[in-house]
């Protein structure tokens, strides 16, 4: 657990500026300042700042990583343990090791996240540079808030969205770790493959994982990152998605009808700025389209009708370098760890050298 938990939490703290830049690019699709991860780094960094901004949400997350990261591998490897002992083939104790693990951590993380993800989108306090809709001075003030406006619950919400995240991506990712660790020991003919090859079966198998399950991801955060409002603003919106629905499919109308249908985006303040998914897929398609819903499967979507392909993987570079460099900075602090403590107390190989 404490070889889980700082390896974990040290790769989450490294990679948490680059994870603030997807998370705009996912939450806030239309702002073009955001297009690019290059752009989307440099802009933030020069209009907000490194600790406000780039660095935005660190302190839930780093509350939310050390214990989540713990559960998770004390999960994972109570459970993994046990299912080899009871004959439980190799491949199939690390999938469902995974997945144990995860649901145990989730009940610490997933209230983080909500909190984490609020705050990159936000920015710093009263921020002139990006509208949220979001203006919190900080995790303490998150908190209250949101128990106070939406209540506790909303802690939790994109849950189901989180584990339907998550759980695919900790199947995945030990999969690959597992598979290229054994190419990697056939390829140098030895147990003991090295920091390099450690490092780079870590970041490949987080990196592919990452990649393949990066739609799941962008429902995830534009899920927990909306802005809930009261049925009067709920119904605000409804003709406002319709409005833009009717725009799209009258692309060939006048100019004065498309540009009376484009300001609501100026005050819809109470629209869910970061659940609003315009097409930018070429051509562009006029107004927004609101994902108005809490199921991943319908946010896949509409997402997809309204942004294509690419609305699915909006923010897959920077979640593909997140992931690779958490995974292979966890994996091998993991993994040293673990010898330096089976140095000091070992125990049975076969138990023990799962991950080795």
């Amino acid at each position: 657990m404490i070889a889980g938990g700082l390896g974990g939490s040290t790769g989450d703290m490294m990679m948490h500026s680059l994870d603030t830049v997807k998370t705009r690019q996912q939450g806030a699709p239309t702002v073009l300042k955001y297009s690019t991860t290059g752009d989307a780094y440099l802009t933030i960094f020069r209009e907000e700042g490194i600790r406000r901004g780039l660095y935005g949400g660190v302190a839930p997350a780093f509350m939310g990583s050390l214990p989540g990261t713990m559960i998770f591998f004390g999960s994972y490897e109570y459970s993994k343990r046990h299912l080899l002992d009871m004959g439980c083939p190799d491949s199939m104790a690390y999938l469902i090791g995974g997945l144990v693990g995860d649901l145990f951590a989730s009940i610490i993380y997933v209230p983080s996240e909500v909190l984490k993800t609020r705050l990159q989108l936000q920015g710093r306090y009263n921020n002139p540079y990006f509208k949220s809709g979001y203006n919190y001075r900080g995790t303490i003030d998150a908190t209250r808030t949101i128990i106070r406006t939406e209540g506790a619950s909303a802690l939790f919400y994109g849950y189901k969205a989180t584990i339907m995240r998550d759980l695919p991506f900790s199947a995945l990712q030990f999969a690959f770790y597992e598979k290229f660790q054994e190419w990697a020991k056939l390829y140098r003919n030895s147990r003991d493959i090295g920091i390099p090859l450690e490092i780079l079966t870590g970041g490949a198998a987080g990196g592919l994982a990452g990649v393949m399950t990066c739609p799941l991801d962008v429902v995830k955060t534009r899920i927990q990152t909306q802005v809930r409002t009261g049925p009067s603003a709920a119904a605000a919106v409804a003709p406002t998605a319709a409005a833009s629905a009717a725009a799209a499919t009258q692309a060939t109308s006048t100019h004065t009808t498309t540009s009376s249908k484009s300001p609501p985006p100026l005050p819809s303040q109470h629209r869910t700025i970061s659940t609003s998914s315009p097409s930018t897929a070429p051509p562009p398609k006029p107004g927004t389209t609101v994902l108005n819903t809490s199921s991943i499967f319908k946010g896949l979507h509409i997402i997809y009708q309204t942004e294509g392909i690419q609305g699915w993987f909006r923010g897959v570079g920077p979640r593909m370098v997140w992931t690779s460099v958490q995974s292979g900075t966890m994996l091998v602090l993991y993994q040293s760890i673990l010898r330096g403590l089976e140095k000091i107390a070992p125990w049975d190989e076969k138990e023990g050298d799962v991950l080795v």
